[in-house]
Protein backbone atom coordinates (compact mmCIF):
# COMPACT_ATOMS: atom_id res chain seq x y z
CA UNK A 1 0.00 0.00 0.00
CA UNK A 2 1.18 3.59 -0.85
CA UNK A 3 0.82 6.33 1.66
CA UNK A 4 0.17 9.87 1.36
CA UNK A 5 0.64 12.98 4.02
CA UNK A 6 -2.46 12.91 6.49
CA UNK A 7 -3.97 16.34 7.06
CA UNK A 8 -6.71 18.08 8.99
CA UNK A 9 -10.23 17.29 6.76
CA UNK A 10 -10.74 20.70 4.97
CA UNK A 11 -13.90 21.20 2.54
CA UNK A 12 -15.25 17.51 1.64
CA UNK A 13 -15.10 16.30 -1.41
CA UNK A 14 -17.63 14.09 -3.26
CA UNK A 15 -15.75 11.14 -3.13
CA UNK A 16 -16.43 11.34 0.75
CA UNK A 17 -19.04 13.12 1.31
CA UNK A 18 -21.73 12.45 -1.37
CA UNK A 19 -22.39 16.11 -1.95
CA UNK A 20 -21.38 18.32 -4.94
CA UNK A 21 -23.61 18.65 -8.48
CA UNK A 22 -25.23 15.87 -9.28
CA UNK A 23 -25.35 12.44 -11.90
CA UNK A 24 -27.93 14.49 -14.15
CA UNK A 25 -31.08 13.26 -15.80
CA UNK A 26 -29.90 9.55 -16.65
CA UNK A 27 -32.96 7.07 -16.63
CA UNK A 28 -32.07 5.85 -13.30
CA UNK A 29 -30.28 8.84 -11.41
CA UNK A 30 -31.19 9.92 -7.92
CA UNK A 31 -30.50 13.17 -6.14
CA UNK A 32 -31.27 14.23 -2.98
CA UNK A 33 -30.55 18.00 -2.56
CA UNK A 34 -30.83 19.37 0.70
CA UNK A 35 -33.23 16.95 2.12
CA UNK A 36 -34.23 17.02 5.96
CA UNK A 37 -36.96 15.26 7.84
CA UNK A 38 -37.86 15.34 11.15
CA UNK A 39 -40.49 13.62 13.48
CA UNK A 40 -41.43 16.04 16.32
CA UNK A 41 -38.09 17.38 17.71
CA UNK A 42 -36.17 14.63 16.36
CA UNK A 43 -33.74 15.37 13.16
CA UNK A 44 -33.77 12.15 11.09
CA UNK A 45 -32.17 13.54 8.19
CA UNK A 46 -30.11 16.45 8.45
CA UNK A 47 -29.62 18.38 5.23
CA UNK A 48 -28.80 15.46 3.45
CA UNK A 49 -27.31 15.52 -0.13
CA UNK A 50 -26.80 12.18 -1.76
CA UNK A 51 -26.28 11.37 -5.58
CA UNK A 52 -26.85 7.67 -7.03
CA UNK A 53 -25.96 7.01 -10.85
CA UNK A 54 -27.85 4.86 -13.71
CA UNK A 55 -27.24 1.59 -13.01
CA UNK A 56 -25.90 1.72 -10.03
CA UNK A 57 -25.84 -0.85 -6.43
CA UNK A 58 -25.52 1.81 -3.37
CA UNK A 59 -26.00 0.91 -0.23
CA UNK A 60 -26.97 3.02 2.43
CA UNK A 61 -25.21 1.75 5.82
CA UNK A 62 -25.71 2.41 9.18
CA UNK A 63 -26.54 1.58 12.89
CA UNK A 64 -30.63 2.00 14.14
CA UNK A 65 -31.93 5.86 13.82
CA UNK A 66 -29.32 6.90 11.54
CA UNK A 67 -31.80 7.96 8.83
CA UNK A 68 -31.09 5.14 6.15
CA UNK A 69 -34.96 4.04 6.06
CA UNK A 70 -36.24 6.91 6.84
CA UNK A 71 -34.38 8.46 3.20
CA UNK A 72 -35.15 4.86 1.33
CA UNK A 73 -39.25 6.24 2.72
CA UNK A 74 -38.91 9.46 0.88
CA UNK A 75 -37.46 8.67 -2.05
CA UNK A 76 -40.15 5.99 -2.49
CA UNK A 77 -42.88 9.00 -1.53
CA UNK A 78 -44.24 7.42 1.71
CA UNK A 79 -42.57 10.03 4.03
CA UNK A 80 -42.17 13.86 2.70
CA UNK A 81 -39.41 15.80 3.24
CA UNK A 82 -39.78 19.34 5.29
CA UNK A 83 -36.84 20.82 2.81
CA UNK A 84 -35.34 19.91 -0.15
CA UNK A 85 -35.40 18.22 -3.47
CA UNK A 86 -35.73 14.36 -4.71
CA UNK A 87 -35.19 14.16 -8.37
CA UNK A 88 -35.51 11.04 -10.10
CA UNK A 89 -34.02 10.51 -13.41
CA UNK A 90 -33.72 14.10 -13.76
CA UNK A 91 -37.32 15.08 -12.74
CA UNK A 92 -38.42 16.33 -8.72
CA UNK A 93 -40.69 13.89 -7.07
CA UNK A 94 -40.74 15.19 -3.81
CA UNK A 95 -44.53 15.96 -4.25
CA UNK A 96 -45.81 13.03 -5.85
CA UNK A 97 -47.20 9.76 -4.64
CA UNK A 98 -45.35 6.62 -4.82
CA UNK A 99 -47.35 4.89 -7.48
CA UNK A 100 -46.46 8.02 -9.90
CA UNK A 101 -42.78 7.40 -8.96
CA UNK A 102 -40.80 4.99 -11.35
CA UNK A 103 -39.86 3.38 -8.44
CA UNK A 104 -40.39 0.14 -6.56
CA UNK A 105 -39.68 -0.96 -3.00
CA UNK A 106 -38.93 -4.70 -2.06
CA UNK A 107 -39.09 -4.52 1.72
CA UNK A 108 -38.00 -7.17 4.74
CA UNK A 109 -41.77 -8.18 4.79
CA UNK A 110 -42.52 -10.41 1.53
CA UNK A 111 -46.62 -8.80 2.00
CA UNK A 112 -47.47 -11.23 -0.85
CA UNK A 113 -50.90 -12.24 -1.36
CA UNK A 114 -51.35 -15.49 0.32
CA UNK A 115 -54.83 -16.25 -1.45
CA UNK A 116 -53.01 -15.45 -4.77
CA UNK A 117 -50.26 -17.90 -6.72
CA UNK A 118 -47.08 -17.04 -7.19
CA UNK A 119 -47.89 -16.02 -10.71
CA UNK A 120 -51.00 -13.89 -9.19
CA UNK A 121 -48.77 -12.27 -7.08
CA UNK A 122 -46.27 -11.22 -9.61
CA UNK A 123 -48.50 -9.74 -12.07
CA UNK A 124 -50.92 -7.96 -9.44
CA UNK A 125 -48.61 -4.57 -10.07
CA UNK A 126 -49.53 -4.70 -13.65
CA UNK A 127 -52.34 -5.31 -13.35
CA UNK A 128 -53.10 -2.24 -11.15
CA UNK A 129 -51.50 -0.28 -13.95
CA UNK A 130 -53.07 1.76 -16.45
CA UNK A 131 -51.62 1.67 -19.90
CA UNK A 132 -50.46 -1.87 -19.76
CA UNK A 133 -51.35 -3.99 -22.78
CA UNK A 134 -52.88 -7.05 -21.39
CA UNK A 135 -51.78 -9.45 -23.94
CA UNK A 136 -47.92 -8.53 -21.97
CA UNK A 137 -48.81 -9.35 -18.61
CA UNK A 138 -48.25 -12.99 -19.24
CA UNK A 139 -45.03 -12.73 -20.95
CA UNK A 140 -43.78 -10.09 -17.99
CA UNK A 141 -44.39 -12.49 -15.64
CA UNK A 142 -42.75 -14.87 -17.28
CA UNK A 143 -39.75 -13.31 -18.05
CA UNK A 144 -39.61 -11.75 -14.44
CA UNK A 145 -39.89 -15.24 -12.55
CA UNK A 146 -37.31 -16.59 -15.20
CA UNK A 147 -34.89 -13.81 -13.82
CA UNK A 148 -35.27 -15.19 -10.25
CA UNK A 149 -35.74 -18.53 -10.95
CA UNK A 150 -38.56 -18.94 -9.88
CA UNK A 151 -40.78 -20.18 -13.34
CA UNK A 152 -41.38 -23.81 -11.97
CA UNK A 153 -43.41 -22.16 -8.79
CA UNK A 154 -45.61 -19.84 -10.92
CA UNK A 155 -48.47 -22.25 -9.63
CA UNK A 156 -47.74 -22.25 -5.84
CA UNK A 157 -49.22 -20.09 -3.15
CA UNK A 158 -46.64 -18.12 -0.86
CA UNK A 159 -47.13 -20.65 2.08
CA UNK A 160 -45.73 -23.56 -0.56
CA UNK A 161 -42.41 -21.98 -0.47
CA UNK A 162 -39.56 -21.12 1.54
CA UNK A 163 -38.42 -17.68 2.93
CA UNK A 164 -35.61 -17.42 0.01
CA UNK A 165 -38.73 -18.30 -2.42
CA UNK A 166 -40.68 -16.10 -1.08
CA UNK A 167 -38.10 -13.06 -1.15
CA UNK A 168 -37.68 -14.31 -5.03
CA UNK A 169 -41.29 -13.45 -5.74
CA UNK A 170 -40.92 -10.27 -3.87
CA UNK A 171 -38.52 -9.24 -6.16
CA UNK A 172 -39.61 -10.26 -9.61
CA UNK A 173 -43.01 -8.12 -8.43
CA UNK A 174 -41.05 -5.08 -7.96
CA UNK A 175 -38.84 -6.01 -11.19
CA UNK A 176 -42.23 -6.72 -13.41
CA UNK A 177 -42.89 -2.79 -13.49
CA UNK A 178 -39.57 -2.56 -15.08
CA UNK A 179 -39.30 0.51 -12.71
CA UNK A 180 -35.57 2.99 -13.16
CA UNK A 181 -34.85 2.24 -9.25
CA UNK A 182 -35.33 -0.30 -7.13
CA UNK A 183 -35.76 0.49 -3.39
CA UNK A 184 -34.89 -2.23 -1.06
CA UNK A 185 -35.30 -1.91 3.21
CA UNK A 186 -33.11 -5.37 4.41
CA UNK A 187 -34.48 -7.27 2.06
CA UNK A 188 -32.42 -9.92 3.52
CA UNK A 189 -32.72 -9.50 7.24
CA UNK A 190 -35.24 -12.28 7.81
CA UNK A 191 -33.18 -14.78 6.20
CA UNK A 192 -30.68 -17.28 7.40
CA UNK A 193 -27.55 -16.71 7.00
CA UNK A 194 -26.55 -19.31 4.37
CA UNK A 195 -29.53 -18.43 2.74
CA UNK A 196 -28.92 -14.73 3.02
CA UNK A 197 -25.23 -15.00 1.40
CA UNK A 198 -26.59 -17.21 -1.44
CA UNK A 199 -29.20 -14.14 -2.18
CA UNK A 200 -26.34 -11.40 -1.41
CA UNK A 201 -24.47 -13.37 -4.76
CA UNK A 202 -27.73 -13.39 -6.96
CA UNK A 203 -29.15 -9.82 -6.01
CA UNK A 204 -25.61 -8.45 -6.97
CA UNK A 205 -25.67 -10.54 -10.22
CA UNK A 206 -29.13 -9.46 -11.05
CA UNK A 207 -28.68 -6.14 -10.61
CA UNK A 208 -25.40 -6.31 -12.95
CA UNK A 209 -27.34 -8.52 -15.58
CA UNK A 210 -30.43 -6.00 -15.63
CA UNK A 211 -28.77 -2.68 -15.17
CA UNK A 212 -31.46 -0.99 -12.83
CA UNK A 213 -30.48 1.32 -9.99
CA UNK A 214 -30.54 -0.28 -7.02
CA UNK A 215 -30.69 2.12 -3.20
CA UNK A 216 -30.27 -0.50 -0.89
CA UNK A 217 -30.78 -0.15 2.77
CA UNK A 218 -28.93 -2.39 5.41
CA UNK A 219 -27.04 -2.49 8.49
CA UNK A 220 -25.11 -5.52 8.03
CA UNK A 221 -21.77 -4.49 6.91
CA UNK A 222 -20.21 -7.33 5.22
CA UNK A 223 -23.91 -7.22 3.19
CA UNK A 224 -23.12 -3.90 1.92
CA UNK A 225 -19.21 -4.27 1.13
CA UNK A 226 -20.02 -7.89 -0.26
CA UNK A 227 -22.82 -6.47 -3.07
CA UNK A 228 -22.26 -2.28 -3.65
CA UNK A 229 -20.66 -0.54 -6.14
CA UNK A 230 -20.84 2.38 -3.36
CA UNK A 231 -21.15 2.84 0.47
CA UNK A 232 -23.05 5.74 2.14
CA UNK A 233 -22.30 5.38 5.63
CA UNK A 234 -24.70 7.14 7.90
CA UNK A 235 -25.23 9.09 11.38
CA UNK A 236 -27.04 10.97 12.73
CA UNK A 237 -29.00 11.97 9.55
CA UNK A 238 -26.00 12.46 7.60
CA UNK A 239 -23.77 10.69 5.61
CA UNK A 240 -20.25 10.03 7.27
CA UNK A 241 -18.45 8.74 3.78
CA UNK A 242 -19.22 7.98 0.93
CA UNK A 243 -17.00 5.33 -1.42
CA UNK A 244 -16.31 2.09 -3.10
CA UNK A 245 -16.09 -0.80 -0.59
CA UNK A 246 -12.76 -0.64 -0.78
CA UNK A 247 -11.88 2.36 0.30
CA UNK A 248 -14.87 2.46 2.74
CA UNK A 249 -12.66 -0.02 4.44
CA UNK A 250 -9.12 0.79 3.95
CA UNK A 251 -9.03 4.48 4.06
CA UNK A 252 -12.02 5.40 6.81
CA UNK A 253 -12.65 9.46 6.65
CA UNK A 254 -13.92 9.32 10.22
CA UNK A 255 -13.26 7.29 13.50
CA UNK A 256 -16.69 5.87 13.74
CA UNK A 257 -16.61 4.66 9.61
CA UNK A 258 -13.35 3.22 10.96
CA UNK A 259 -14.85 1.55 14.16
CA UNK A 260 -18.36 0.81 12.31
CA UNK A 261 -16.86 -1.11 9.17
CA UNK A 262 -15.91 -4.12 10.27
CA UNK A 263 -13.31 -4.02 13.45
CA UNK A 264 -10.16 -1.85 14.75
CA UNK A 265 -8.09 -1.49 17.87
CA UNK A 266 -8.09 1.95 19.17
CA UNK A 267 -5.10 3.29 21.01
CA UNK A 268 -5.28 6.69 22.72
CA UNK A 269 -2.01 8.50 22.82
CA UNK A 270 -0.56 12.04 21.88
CA UNK A 271 0.85 13.15 19.09
CA UNK A 272 4.95 13.64 19.66
CA UNK A 273 7.98 14.46 17.59
CA UNK A 274 6.11 17.30 15.48
CA UNK A 275 4.13 14.39 14.49
CA UNK A 276 6.31 11.51 12.59
CA UNK A 277 4.90 9.85 16.28
CA UNK A 278 1.92 8.56 18.78
CA UNK A 279 2.87 8.09 22.03
CA UNK A 280 0.82 5.06 23.95
CA UNK A 281 0.87 3.18 26.93
CA UNK A 282 3.52 1.13 26.57
CA UNK A 283 5.26 1.44 22.89
CA UNK A 284 5.22 4.39 20.67
CA UNK A 285 3.25 4.31 17.25
CA UNK A 286 4.63 5.69 14.05
CA UNK A 287 2.09 6.27 11.43
CA UNK A 288 3.38 6.31 7.42
CA UNK A 289 3.42 10.14 7.45
CA UNK A 290 3.36 12.95 9.96
CA UNK A 291 -0.22 14.26 11.57
CA UNK A 292 -0.31 17.40 12.23
CA UNK A 293 -0.73 18.67 15.88
CA UNK A 294 2.19 17.49 18.00
CA UNK A 295 1.09 17.44 21.34
CA UNK A 296 -2.61 16.77 20.37
CA UNK A 297 -4.56 13.58 22.31
CA UNK A 298 -5.63 11.20 19.20
CA UNK A 299 -6.43 7.75 18.78
CA UNK A 300 -4.23 5.36 16.26
CA UNK A 301 -6.05 2.90 14.48
CA UNK A 302 -5.47 -0.57 13.28
CA UNK A 303 -7.39 -3.32 11.87
CA UNK A 304 -6.96 -6.72 13.28
CA UNK A 305 -6.15 -8.65 9.98
CA UNK A 306 -2.95 -6.02 10.16
CA UNK A 307 -1.70 -7.29 13.27
CA UNK A 308 1.22 -10.01 13.32
CA UNK A 309 1.28 -12.09 16.69
CA UNK A 310 4.80 -13.45 16.97
CA UNK A 311 5.81 -15.37 20.12
CA UNK A 312 8.16 -13.42 22.07
CA UNK A 313 12.29 -13.50 21.22
CA UNK A 314 14.17 -14.64 23.84
CA UNK A 315 15.94 -12.17 26.03
CA UNK A 316 19.35 -10.95 25.91
CA UNK A 317 21.63 -10.61 29.19
CA UNK A 318 20.41 -7.04 29.96
CA UNK A 319 17.22 -8.27 29.46
CA UNK A 320 16.34 -6.70 26.31
CA UNK A 321 14.70 -8.20 22.77
CA UNK A 322 17.01 -9.22 20.65
CA UNK A 323 17.90 -7.39 17.34
CA UNK A 324 15.28 -5.56 15.86
CA UNK A 325 14.73 -2.04 14.48
CA UNK A 326 12.13 0.41 14.09
CA UNK A 327 11.35 -0.90 10.66
CA UNK A 328 10.32 -4.46 11.77
CA UNK A 329 8.72 -2.90 14.72
CA UNK A 330 10.65 -4.19 17.85
CA UNK A 331 12.34 -2.93 20.54
CA UNK A 332 15.96 -1.19 19.87
CA UNK A 333 18.81 -0.68 22.91
CA UNK A 334 16.14 -1.28 26.09
CA UNK A 335 13.46 1.57 24.55
CA UNK A 336 9.95 1.44 24.06
CA UNK A 337 8.80 -1.08 21.28
CA UNK A 338 7.71 0.88 18.19
CA UNK A 339 4.53 -0.61 16.62
CA UNK A 340 4.74 -3.49 18.87
CA UNK A 341 3.27 -4.17 22.06
CA UNK A 342 4.41 -7.18 24.42
CA UNK A 343 1.78 -9.13 25.88
CA UNK A 344 0.08 -12.34 26.36
CA UNK A 345 -2.37 -14.59 24.48
CA UNK A 346 -5.87 -14.92 26.29
CA UNK A 347 -8.16 -16.58 23.85
CA UNK A 348 -8.17 -18.02 20.61
CA UNK A 349 -11.01 -18.44 18.17
CA UNK A 350 -11.62 -20.39 14.70
CA UNK A 351 -13.26 -17.87 12.34
CA UNK A 352 -13.40 -20.14 9.48
CA UNK A 353 -10.81 -19.61 7.43
CA UNK A 354 -8.72 -17.40 9.86
CA UNK A 355 -8.00 -17.41 13.77
CA UNK A 356 -8.84 -14.82 16.20
CA UNK A 357 -6.16 -14.05 18.84
CA UNK A 358 -7.25 -11.77 21.95
CA UNK A 359 -4.46 -10.34 23.30
CA UNK A 360 -3.74 -8.55 26.58
CA UNK A 361 -0.75 -6.17 26.24
CA UNK A 362 1.97 -5.32 29.42
CA UNK A 363 0.37 -1.63 29.27
CA UNK A 364 -3.09 -2.38 29.59
CA UNK A 365 -4.35 -2.51 25.79
CA UNK A 366 -6.37 -5.50 24.52
CA UNK A 367 -5.72 -6.39 20.93
CA UNK A 368 -7.56 -8.39 18.34
CA UNK A 369 -5.29 -10.18 15.91
CA UNK A 370 -6.80 -12.21 12.27
CA UNK A 371 -4.42 -14.56 10.48
CA UNK A 372 -5.36 -16.61 7.96
CA UNK A 373 -5.43 -19.97 9.22
CA UNK A 374 -3.24 -21.88 7.39
CA UNK A 375 -0.50 -18.99 7.90
CA UNK A 376 -1.24 -18.96 11.69
CA UNK A 377 1.47 -21.04 13.72
CA UNK A 378 0.73 -22.74 17.23
CA UNK A 379 0.29 -20.51 19.21
CA UNK A 380 -2.41 -20.75 22.55
CA UNK A 381 -4.02 -19.10 25.65
CA UNK A 382 -1.17 -17.99 27.91
CA UNK A 383 1.77 -17.49 25.55
CA UNK A 384 3.52 -14.78 25.51
CA UNK A 385 3.87 -12.75 22.10
CA UNK A 386 4.64 -9.15 20.13
CA UNK A 387 2.23 -7.59 18.42
CA UNK A 388 2.99 -5.53 15.66
CA UNK A 389 2.16 -3.45 12.42
CA UNK A 390 3.88 -1.32 9.86
CA UNK A 391 3.13 2.25 9.83
CA UNK A 392 1.04 1.88 6.11
CA UNK A 393 -1.54 -0.03 8.41
CA UNK A 394 -1.68 2.95 11.15
CA UNK A 395 -4.70 5.76 10.71
CA UNK A 396 -5.01 8.49 12.87
CA UNK A 397 -7.57 9.71 14.82
CA UNK A 398 -9.06 12.92 17.18
CA UNK A 399 -9.44 11.46 20.88
CA UNK A 400 -12.91 10.58 21.96
CA UNK A 401 -15.56 13.37 21.44
CA UNK A 402 -14.67 13.61 18.00
CA UNK A 403 -15.89 10.61 16.03
CA UNK A 404 -16.68 12.72 13.08
CA UNK A 405 -13.48 14.07 12.03
CA UNK A 406 -10.46 12.92 10.66
CA UNK A 407 -6.40 14.15 11.04
CA UNK A 408 -5.00 11.28 9.30
CA UNK A 409 -5.07 8.22 7.95
CA UNK A 410 -2.87 5.60 5.63
CA UNK A 411 -3.72 4.59 2.23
Amino acid sequence: MSSTSPSVTGQATDASTGTGTGTGTGKGSVDLRGVTKSFGALTVVDDLDLSVKPGEFLSLLGPSGCGKTTTLRMLAGFEQPERGEILISGAAVQHLPPHKRDINTVFQSYALFPHMSVAENVAYGLRQRRGVDRAQIRPRVSEALDMVQMTRFADRRPAQLSGGQQQRVALARALVNRPSVLLLDEPLGALDRKLREDMQVELKLLQSRLGTTFVFVTHDQEEALSMSDRVAVMLNGRIEQIADPYTIYENPATAFVAGFIGQQNFLPGTLADGGRAIEIAGATVVPAAPVPGSGRAVRAAVRPEAVVVTETPPARADGTAQGGSVQDGTAQGGTAPVNALPGTVAAVSLLGDVLQYVVHSDAGHELLARVPRRQAGRISAGTRVRCSWTPADVHVFPAEGGHSDTIGSAQ
